[in-house]
């Protein structure tokens, strides 16, 4: 049989009774490809046979189910032809019918072009046009029934509407297909608000309060539509931006003791990158502080952070107050972005409660006393969160009324720190008891940390460390006589004991410091006249750090032989060590080959434990820096030993970790025993993670290292990285433990390492949305070194993506738009601070070789002449490059070797090769994905540009790239930025005219 048309294909299948996958597979034969199933209007010729009969036809139905189930039509077609059924009194159809709905309505899509998605939406809105309907025939039927004493038939089906109603509308994405649909279809929705009328007096009549209830619901489902927008309204516009809240996460979390003009000129660029609000930048600033509040570890780590918030970020404000036009507009955007702050109630409420106090109520203060605030804005603020503080009783427990907040021991500890310096300057051999007294003072409960805390947030820290290194140094050059005997009239005994103690807490003090701040801190001034005090020299050459391995048999550990001889034999024989013969710098630096000797004798059975408990008890005895000493050379010697040799070592750092319980010891001895654990606590932590070994270290009333350990175990570290950024991107921000393990696999993979696999997640990215997010919280992540990324980003990542083009593909739009944006804001980043100073975090990575830089990209030495010659020219360049190794740099230079920049500088090479490369692409005849990435990348550039900043990367960029793009490509952007770069050259040509023909008329390209 031949088939005419859809109908008569239909009748043939029912009478033949195909199974539902043979009519499928005889429709395709009867009607070969070309006009779709949806303008052959299948669905709705299956319904319409399907419902002849009082009761729907099952097979012909099941071949409607089967031509959804597999996308032969569209949900928008089946829709429309169920909205066409009006015989609301055959049930069992209407039921088929809504069974059919109940198949697709809570998960419509829709895979085709902007008409057939308006298509769905108008579809939706005549079902729910229909279903109203139908659910009012429904509800007139049951009326009827209860008055004619029969209302099974009618209850029934209306319930079953209502069902439908519920589940279509209670999805929001469904009711935002709605919306669009009533912005499309006005008279419909006018229709479905008389339906809506008519149902609900309908259903006033009903005795069923289960139906009116659900009825109620779904009106006001409906009644919301309209409305949609104005709810959501606030939520539409971004008020969270994650790449100042890492940043500001970052600097609190890993670099309090960096000066604020840098953080000031970041901030003001990612301000400026992503054209932030400045009440929106400065509540984004407020919150960070706030979360990193909440998150701190408790102890150092919470002294840190209030440090931070409550000192340093009000500095912050200050600076970047002279960014702004108007001092006045400055102070509202302040008073702004407070008042949003106070409305995240449930973020100040936690940060009050782990603080123990109203913690923006310091805040206001602080900002108040350095002029960010007006006293009536204060008073305001204030008064609206003492308001807000009333609703929450948990903040006013009696349990904590005793205990002293953070916040307010921080800010009197800042003065505090001025007094200390002070006391520091004066002549310490003229009151070195007065002096201990200070120092005793600084060592009691959480004293120190508050203090140091405080010094690192205002920028002393530098200077504090300093003064104890000359009191340290001060120590060592004993004479009785001249010095410390004119200050004592008892005895010379007590002036050996307060040089002792000087020496002792300086010692432990700064060794504390280099822990707990980096040993950048105090290497960074060193004596100008050119004196090596002991204690830089011990910690260069003998202190463990994070990523130091230290040589336990390198010269510093094996210093003078009889020394050492003398040593051993007073910690052997004496009872108690005579602090007037001690000078303790010698010991310090003899001490370690004193303690090879004794464990050798250990070993050899020439001495008993019980002679090595003595040998420790006199190491600890007096001063602790000589056990912290000892205990430094043991980590370095058990990193060298095998797992069966280290049994001894690691007994005598337990033996030296523990404190002596004896009255004969000097003043502040428990005091310094707590600073002393905390450091060897600290130096022992790797070991005792490689060797499985736990050692108890006393109470130290300090904070254990929270942040170690972070990796999972038995995990290859790229698992690990995707799947923290995966859970990042999917937060939306950056917490500070993230930020620690970010850190940690960035130091143990390499910068290329780290650099390339997050890149390599960026592309995997589809949605615009992700995509945008991604950047924003990679380049957060990149600041944890910025310069080595960049180079690595800009110099091999991006070269191997343009020039290789297998991977063109993956730079398609969102994901090649979104690595354009983070390689300008890389770029620029690093171009406008490479010329300041690495933070402490940066430099305790080993920095990439500047040869590594000049080998890969190769420039020619040129004469200035002719550079001018080449940089002036006005002739077309024929021989379009296809890769920037094609021939060197010189031939295509740009305006920044007029300006002197120094192009042996890395970054400035690996910008060089980069613009030589994207004009070598723009001017190949070849286009692609790469072609569309060149010019995001310059499109970047030029808005970057325009939002001003310090240094513009546009000067490393060759002349040819203004006039190698397609004719009529981006002329807009060519215009911008020949006019820049033109206003960078000011070349004269011979004849004493500006060469800036070639801006105000481009040559055409070949």
């Amino acid at each position: 049989m031949k088939v005419v048309n859809l109908k008569q294909a239909i009748l043939q299948a029912w009478k033949e009774r195909w199974s539902d996958y043979q009519w499928a597979i005889n429709m395709k034969k009867f009607f070969p490809k070309g006009a779709t199933w949806d303008i052959l209007n299948l669905a709705e010729a299956l319904l319409e046979q399907a419902m002849i009969g009082p009761s729907p036809n099952p097979l012909i139905l099941s071949y409607l189910k089967y031509a959804i189930s597999s996308q032969m039509v569209s949900y928008s077609s089946v829709l429309t032809a169920i909205s066409k059924f009006d015989d609301f009194s055959r049930d069992l159809c209407v039921q088929a019918l809504l069974d059919i709905m109940d198949m697709f309505c809570d998960r419509l899509s829709c895979h085709g072009k902007a008409e057939e998605c308006i298509g769905l939406c108008r579809a939706l809105l005549s079902a729910l046009h229909w279903l109203l309907r139908c659910t009012a025939a429904s509800a007139e039927r049951l009326r009827e029934g209860l008055e004619a004493g029969t209302p099974a038939a009618g209850e029934k089906q209306l319930a079953m509407c209502l069902q439908r109603l519920e589940k279509t509308l209670s999805s929001t994405k469904n009711r935002a297909l709605l919306h669009i649909a009533k912005l499309e279809e006005a008279s419909s929705w006018t229709a479905i608000e008389h339906c809506l009328l008519k149902l609900g007096e309908i259903l006033a009549n009903l005795s069923s309060p289960q139906l009116r209830s659900q009825a109620e619901q779904c009106g006001t489902l409906i009644r919301s539509i309209p409305t949609m927008l104005s709810v959501h309204s606030e939520q539409l516009h971004k008020t969270g931006f994650p790449t100042v809240h890492a940043v500001v996460l970052l600097e609190g979390t890993m670099n309090l003791t960096g000066e604020t003009q840098p953080l000031v000129e970041q901030l003001m660029m990612v301000k400026r990158m992503q054209h932030i609000p400045t009440p929106l930048f400065v509540l984004e600033i407020w919150k960070a502080c706030f979360v990193g509040l909440i998150e701190s570890p408790e102890g150092t780590g919470e002294l840190k952070w209030t440090a931070f918030t409550f000192l340093k970020i009000p500095q912050v404000l200050v600076k970047l107050k002279k960014y702004s036009h108007g001092d006045k507009d400055f102070t509202e955007d302040v008073n702004s972005a407070f008042e949003f702050l106070l409305k995240l109630t449930p973020l100040l409420d936690k940060a009050d409660q782990r603080c123990n106090c109203d913690c923006t109520n310091f805040l206001l203060q602080e900002c108040s006393k350095q002029g960010l605030l007006s006293e009536a804005s204060t008073n305001n603020l204030m008064a609206k969160r003492k308001a807000d503080r009333e609703h929450a009783p948990q903040l006013k427990s009696d349990e904590n009324a005793n205990i002293q907040p953070n916040p307010g021991l921080i800010l009197r500890a800042e003065p505090t720190v001025t007094n200390i310096l002070k006391t520091m300057d004066a002549d310490h051999s003229k009151s070195p008891e007065g002096l201990l007294g200070v120092l005793g003072h600084m060592l009691s409960g959480k004293s120190l940390d508050l203090l140091l805390a405080a010094a690192a947030a205002t920028g002393k820290l530098k200077s504090f460390a300093r003064k104890f290194i000359n009191l340290n140094e001060f120590t060592t050059h004993r004479s009785e006589e001249s010095s410390w005997g004119s200050a004592f009239s008892s005895s010379t005994a007590k002036a050996a004991s307060v040089r002792a103690l000087l020496f002792d807490i300086s010692f432990l003090m700064l060794c504390h410091v280099a822990q707990t701040y980096g040993s950048e801190v105090i290497l960074s001034e060193s004596n100008t006249g050119g004196e090596v005090f002991f204690f830089e020299t011990w910690m260069q050459t003998c202190m463990p750090e994070e990523g130091k391995i230290l040589n336990p048999d390198h010269p510093c550990f094996r210093p003078d032989s009889t020394k050492v001889e003398s040593l051993v034999a007073l910690l052997n024989n004496s009872s108690e060590i005579k602090l007037v013969q001690m000078k303790w710098h010698e010991a310090c630096l003899n001490i370690s080959a004193a303690i090879l000797e004794i464990l050798n004798a250990w070993e050899n059975g020439v001495l008993a434990f019980e002679s090595i408990q003595k040998i420790t008890d006199n190491i600890k005895g007096k001063v602790c820096s000589l056990a912290v000493c000892a205990v430094a050379w043991l980590v370095a010697h058990v990193r060298m030993l095998g797992l069966d040799e280290r049994e001894k070592s690691l007994q005598m750092i337990r033996q030296l970790a523990g404190p002596l319980y004896s009255e004969n010891t000097l003043q502040f001895y428990n005091e310094r025993v707590v600073i002393m654990s905390s450091i060897l606590e600290h130096m022992c932590a790797d070991v005792l993670q490689q060797t499985a070994t736990q050692i108890k270290f006393p109470s130290t009333g300090m904070d254990t290292m929270p942040y170690w350990n972070l990796l999972p175990p038995k995990r290859p570290i790229k698992e690990v990285l995707t799947d923290i950024f995966a859970k990042v991107l999917e937060k939306g921000w950056v917490d500070s433990r993230s930020i620690h393990i970010f850190d940690t696999l960035l130091h143990m993979g390499g910068v290329y390492w780290f650099c390339n696999n997050l890149i390599k997640e960026l592309l995997k990215e589809t949605r615009k949305e992700h995509t945008l997010r991604a950047v924003e919280l990679l380049y957060s992540i990149f600041c944890l070194d910025m310069q080595q990324v960049t180079l690595v980003l800009l110099g091999h990542i991006l070269p191997g993506l343009l020039t290789d083009s297998s991977k063109w593909h993956s730079l398609m739009d969102p994901p090649g738009t979104a690595l354009a944006k983070l390689a300008v804001w890389c770029a620029l980043s690093s171009y406008s601070s490479h010329k300041g100073q690495a933070s402490s975090r940066q430099k305790k990575r080993q920095r990439e070789d500047i040869e590594d830089y000049i080998s890969l990209f190769p420039l020619d030495d040129m004469q200035p002449s002719k550079l001018m010659r080449l940089l002036s020219s006005n002739e077309e360049d024929a021989n379009i490059l296809s890769s920037p190794t094609d021939r060197s740099m010189s031939s295509n230079l740009s305006a920044s070797q007029l300006h002197t920049v120094n192009m042996r500088d890395p970054l400035n090479r690996v910008l060089a090769n980069l613009f030589l490369l994207i004009s070598s692409i723009l001017g190949s005849r070849t286009a692609g994905p790469h072609t569309q990435f060149a010019q995001w990348f310059m499109e970047g550039c030029v808005d970057c540009l325009e939002q001003g900043g310090r240094g513009s990367i546009l000067q490393f960029m060759p002349f040819t790239t203004v006039s190698a793009a397609p004719p009529g490509h981006w002329p807009t952007l060519q215009l911008r930025a020949g006019q820049h770069v033109a206003g960078e050259l000011g070349v004269q040509r011979p004849g004493g005219r500006a060469s800036s023909s070639w801006t105000s008329h481009p040559p055409s390209p070949c």
